[in-house]
């Protein structure tokens, strides 16, 4: 049921009732803009789009705990960057909003308010992205009728140009993690251990594994008879606590190992158990976890062999270049790299199949030359089926 009625000031009240028998009303000064409002909330409550007003005031800060709570499904990296965005950037300035009053103008005004202060456009999107993910929710609950969020402009990303580096940088890069610092002396112990970075760096560069990977890999997950290494686990390191896990994308995957690498691992795993790690940290064994890693010889290596600034991370993108210098087709860089799809690896790494391009524009060239040189070659020969005046 609804109705207008004009009150003794001279406004006008139009009143509704929704589907749970509360009513709802506004003042307008004008009949039309009254009637106007009230065909639109029937029209909205007909085709199912029907939001209740009071269902949007509650706050943003008060919103963003309970989408927050139900993200179980976030891997604790994720889960932890969400929380940091949530008290540092999201909840300063949205906190106190309701819901329904969080305008596209006021998100679009936020986005160019963090560029214009500097914050580089990658980080201003995952601002961004944690706010329209709880708004998405408050669309879903019934609370907006839609999102904010949808169409806002935003800040373009310049893709960085990655570093590749070539096989020899690979393989001075490890000798050089290797070695201790100069004028230390390490106990037998560690210097076994440290004598297992090169072959971090090698896995790293070469099997183009994350991390967490190379951190949760087993003596089990290394079967050197087919040169395979199951990528099953993966282990991070969050707010200085160390949590276990599946790999990204939670897919298994089996990865191959070069022959040489497969050699020293040999080394590496003798006199271990299945259930032992493969790579150890330098101290107190345990999980290698990469700070330390860094500080006990990759970063000084780095910079040593002239590639400062390096982190091992990009040896993982090493391996996708050196992979694709071989050879190595996009759909077998997927499976080694563990994307969830070609497509993905091609969005990533697009810049190493520029080859390919060159190389079909070569083939072209080619088959058009063929074709061009048959044709000129048929025009020149004299047809056979055309009688010799002289014969008659």
């Amino acid at each position: 049921m609804a109705s207008i009625a004009r009150r003794p000031d001279g406004t006008y009240r139009p009143r509704y009732r929704d589907e749970n028998g509360k009513e709802h009303a506004r003042h307008f000064k004008r009949k039309v803009d009254a009637q106007r409002w009230l065909n639109s909330v029937t029209a909205a409550m007909e085709t199912g789009n029907y939001v209740d007003p009071r269902a949007g005031k509650i706050k943003v800060g008060e919103w963003a705990e309970k989408w927050f709570a139900g993200q179980a499904q976030l891997k604790p990296t994720t889960r932890s960057r969400y929380r940091s965005i949530l008290d540092m950037h999201v909840l300063p300035h949205w906190s106190a909003y309701q819901l329904l009053a969080v305008s596209h103008a006021d998100v679009q005004a936020w986005v160019a308010q963090q560029h214009a202060e500097g914050a580089a456009p990658a980080t201003v999107r995952k601002h961004f992205r944690v706010l329209s993910l709880i708004l998405d929710l408050a669309v879903r609950d019934g609370r907006l009728s839609r999102n904010p969020c949808q169409k806002v402009n935003l800040p373009r990303v310049q893709q960085a140009r990655r570093r590749y580096l070539t096989h020899a940088q690979v393989h001075r890069l490890a000798d050089a993690t290797c070695s201790p610092r100069a004028g230390t002396r390490l106990p037998h112990r560690e210097r076994e251990i440290m004598a297992s970075y090169r072959i971090v760096v090698l896995v790293l560069a070469y099997c183009g594994l994350r991390w967490g990977e190379v951190a949760a890999l087993k003596v089990k997950r290394v079967d050197l008879r087919r040169r395979r290494i199951e990528i099953a686990e993966s282990v991070v390191e969050v707010d200085g606590l160390l949590t276990w896990g599946v790999p990204k994308g939670y897919e298994r995957r089996s990865v191959p190992i070069p022959a040489f690498i497969a050699e020293d691992l040999r080394e590496q795993l003798a006199g271990r158990g299945p259930e032992d790690l493969v790579f150890t940290g330098l101290r107190a064994g345990g999980v290698l976890r990469n700070r330390v890693f860094r500080r006990a010889g990759f970063d000084r290596a780095a910079q040593a062999v002239g590639l400062e600034g390096l982190v091992p991370h990009e040896l993982r993108h090493t391996a996708a270049s050196l992979a694709v210098s071989s050879g190595a087709n996009v759909k077998a860089v997927q499976r080694m790299l563990g994307h969830a799809s070609a497509a993905m690896t091609l969005d990533t790494y697009a810049d190493l199949f520029d080859e390919d391009l060159d190389a079909v524009a070569e083939r072209l060239d080619l088959a058009a030359r063929t074709v061009r040189e048959h044709s000129a070659d048929y025009l020149r020969t004299p047809d056979l089926f055309t009688l010799d005046p002289a014969s008659n």
